[in-house]
């Protein structure tokens, strides 16, 4: 028997003449039911080395190396974590179709969340896609703009994965390839039913998700990934990080980033246990697992999450996180200004011991460990900054960062929630420039701008409610214009506003007697400042600088804030920025 195939343009044609009173312009708007996004793939990305010719992803020939894929950990239908949001790579055997290329299909999703994450690439050029559409379960509708880096010539710092080739028939090539998961709001509360996707020429669509809440949860403590360096290479030991938590709760659920990097990690096993001093733990330290197992591995780029775990966390305290790495780890990512002194271990799984025996080696940065949540309470505070956020020229092992004392604030209240504090500040971080280029090993971990850091730190970031932005001393000190930063700050604003984030900005602070804070750095400092103050862009202003500068010599710190650099303020100064903020600022 004989099947009959028709294209969608003879339904339509069909339907337009066999139907009393339709005209072909509304055929056109006649829709199959939406189908899962594999019954759609209708190109082929993804080809074996042996056999470049099986795949043509761009229309001349290129594609991807499914084995550098599987060296990155992304294999056939695999669930991929990131920026909070679980895709799955398509389960296709090289040289089968594995994305579709996006034409206004129809395509069924479903679930609540803040937003659909999209795994994307655009080919011959970045592809702004143009207006799709989300349809939910009550009949409304609501617009989205979808907007792919090309994959092989888009921005390193926003990338979800990089591989180090590209296959040709001609041959192959050593010239990165990159994928790129982009994410785009939704109405929250409402449950998606499908999803249609922009018109657009040369965007291709491997995986589409409703990036779900996490009700019941708070953020209590954050790190933010700054570059990818070289760490010891440790292998098979035990890290146990010290971290200061602001909510407390009694659940627990940590979270492992393998951002910047070109391969898996594996944690073999890991533990939290509350710090009695040192390395050593009060009590047996508790044994967390990931979907029912003891260890995970995280593809490159990925994210991991434990599952919860019934586990008292103190408010305001430290904790140990512990984790073993089995295998070789000669790079990882890394937030490097940890201000807290963590640990190492000789040879052997040493996660479940409580004394600080193993543990020989002092560690200064906080590696791979990115967030942990806590049960219950309202949600989160996220401030996104640089050095002076991460708490520089603070004293060590002793939390004075000003949002560790904000965070007890807010502990020690009753006019607002207690809401967790997440500390996004990374050290020389700037607003709209890298220092990290978003790739490779390197030993700047100053990070990626915060406009490109944005989705991940912030929006990504558990329950967060407000956002907190305190950057742009760093830009203007390397030359960037005023005008480029309140661009930048505008952005930010749009985009966190646009995510339903209350957006509340600080302004910069005085540094004068800093070798590059020079009359003219200073004069666009004022200028942003002046922005800051009088624009309707953000909820609200902390006026930090005003806090800080010495009113006989408004260009410098006063010199009991100053940590002696005249950059950064000490515990002092910090201590004042925490004080000063009104805790109403954070709800509307």
């Amino acid at each position: 028997m004989r099947r009959c195939v028709w294209g969608s343009t003879v339904v339509l044609a069909l339907f337009a003449a066999l139907v009393p009173g339709v005209s072909a312009q509304a055929a056109t708007e006649y829709r199959a039911k939406p189908l899962p996004l594999e019954r759609l793939f209708d190109n082929v990305a993804v080809s074996d080395d042996a056999r470049p010719a099986e795949a043509d992803f761009d229309g001349s020939g290129a594609s991807l190396s499914a084995q550098d894929l599987s060296a990155a950990g992304w294999t056939p239908g695999r669930a991929l974590t990131v920026q909070g949001a679980r895709l799955t790579w398509p389960k296709r055997q090289p040289g089968e179709p594995d994305n579709v290329r996006a034409g206004g299909q129809d395509v069924r999703v479903g679930g609540r969340g803040d937003a659909l994450a999209f795994l994307v690439a655009g080919t011959n050029g970045t592809a702004d896609g143009g207006t799709g559409t989300v349809l939910y379960t009550d009949g409304t509708r609501s617009a989205y703009r979808l907007t792919a880096p090309d994959w092989r010539t888009g921005p390193l710092a926003t990338k979800a994965v990089a591989l180090p080739h590209i296959n040709t028939r001609a041959g192959q090539l050593a010239e990165r390839a990159r994928l790129y998961v982009v994410t785009v709001p939704l109405v929250v509360g409402r449950r998606v039913a499908s999803v249609r996707l922009p018109q657009a020429s040369g965007l291709h669509v491997f995986a589409v998700s409703v990036r779900a809440p996490a009700p019941g949860w708070t953020g209590s403590w954050a790190a933010a990934t700054g570059g990818y360096p070289t760490v010891g290479p440790w292998t098979d030991r035990t890290l146990r990080l010290v971290v200061h938590t602001s909510a407390g709760g009694p659940r627990v659920r940590l979270r492992f980033d393998n951002t910047f990097a070109a391969a898996p990690v594996r944690i073999g096993s890991a533990t939290v246990a509350v710090q009695q001093a040192g390395a050593a733990a009060r009590g047996t330290p508790v044994a967390v697992t990931f979907r029912g197992t003891a260890g995970v591995e995280i593809p490159a780029g990925a994210q991991a999450y434990s599952d919860p775990l019934a586990f008292q966390v103190p408010a305001d305290t430290n904790l140990l996180v512990s984790f073993h790495l089995p295998g070789t780890v000669p790079a990882a990512p890394v937030h490097r200004l940890a201000q807290q002194r963590s640990y190492v271990s000789g040879p052997g799984d040493h996660t479940a011991d409580g004394s600080a025996a193993p543990y020989g080696t002092v560690l200064t940065s906080w590696p791979l460990l990115t967030g942990v949540d806590v049960g219950g309470g309202p949600g989160s505070v996220v401030l996104l900054g640089d050095s002076i956020t991460d708490g520089d020229k603070s004293t060590t092992d002793a939390n004075r960062r000003w949002p560790n004392v904000l965070a007890t604030r807010l502990l020690n209240q009753s006019v607002v929630p207690h809401y967790g504090v997440l500390n996004q500040g990374i050290s020389g971080n700037r607003v709209v420039s890298d220092r990290y280029p978003g790739d490779g090993v390197s030993t700047d971990t100053a990070g990626v701008s915060a406009l490109y850091r944005f989705d991940r730190d912030v929006l990504a970031q558990t329950s967060a409610r407000t956002a907190v932005v305190f950057e742009g001393v760093n830009d203007v000190r390397w030359q960037t214009t005023a005008e480029q930063v309140i661009a930048g700050l505008r952005e930010i604003a749009d985009r966190g506003h646009a995510r339903g984030l209350r957006m509340l900005v600080a302004t910069i602070l005085p540094c004068e007697g800093e070798a590059r804070c020079t009359a003219a750095v200073d004069a666009e400092r004022l200028k942003v400042n002046q922005w800051i103050r009088t624009s309707a862009g953000f909820d609200g202003v902390l006026d930090f600088d005003a806090v800080i500068r010495d009113p006989a010599r408004p260009s410098r710190m006063l010199p009991a804030y100053d940590s002696g650099d005249h950059l950064h303020p000490g515990d002092a100064g910090l201590a004042a920025l925490a004080e000063s903020v009104d805790l109403r600022a954070f709800v509307r």
